[in-house]
């Protein structure tokens, strides 16, 4: 059991939201999940963190492959449906998924989809300690673009369901460029550039 004040802490990082979804011999379903990343900048990689007990979690193993909708502001809806076991549901809200052409389901509307194929699943530490969740690394092998300039949804098991704001950043101002120019006047050497979180 995690500790009180950890918990507290790690519910106030936000998120995006994204429904994960899988099929497999003739059944299909999907989650609602704040807990896949882009992990890799050399090669369109992304990890899931999926609970055993969801029942996407088996068609995503015995298929190999599985996908993600990326949710946009107003899909809250979308959302707290899919937060849900489907069958607590009666699988009811079809409206909410429909079938690429490869036969994953996707979220109609969403930002975009992605397609992904596992190419590693980690359930247990080193140690052999079993691990809540299990970790699905896969390659994006297909994507769909939806509404690419939509505000994302956003959520935190502390601050619940937010739509992204405004920019945290002056318009026409770059820290980067500020610390690169601090660097210059020091004399020291700012070396080669690498990724830019800032954009």
């Amino acid at each position: 059991m995690i500790d009180r004040d950890i918990k507290r802490s790690l519910g106030q990082m936000m998120k995006g939201v994204q429904v994960v979804g899988a099929a497999h011999d003739g059944v299909v379903r999907a989650y609602c999940s704040h807990w896949v990343c882009q992990v890799s900048f050399e090669e369109p990689i992304v990890m899931a963190s999926v609970s055993p007990k969801h029942d996407t979690y088996p068609l995503m193993r015995a298929s190999g492959r599985f996908s993600v909708s990326v949710l946009a502001g107003d899909q809250v809806a979308e959302g707290q449906y899919f937060s849900y076991p489907g069958r607590k549901f009666r699988y009811l809200a079809e409206e909410f998924l429909e079938l690429n052409d490869d036969g994953l389901p996707v979220v109609p509307g969403a930002i975009s989809w992605l397609q992904c194929e596992t190419f590693e699943l980690k359930e247990a530490w080193e140690d052999g300690t079993p691990i809540d969740h299990h970790l699905f690394f896969a390659r994006v092998t297909a994507v769909g673009e939806g509404r690419l300039k939509e505000p994302p949804l956003l959520y935190s098991s502390r601050l619940g369901w937010r739509i992204t704001g405004d920019k945290a950043r002056e318009p026409g101002v770059s820290i980067r460029d500020q610390l690169l120019e601090r660097l210059a006047e020091s004399g020291l050497d700012t070396g080669p550039d690498e990724q830019d979180p800032e954009g």
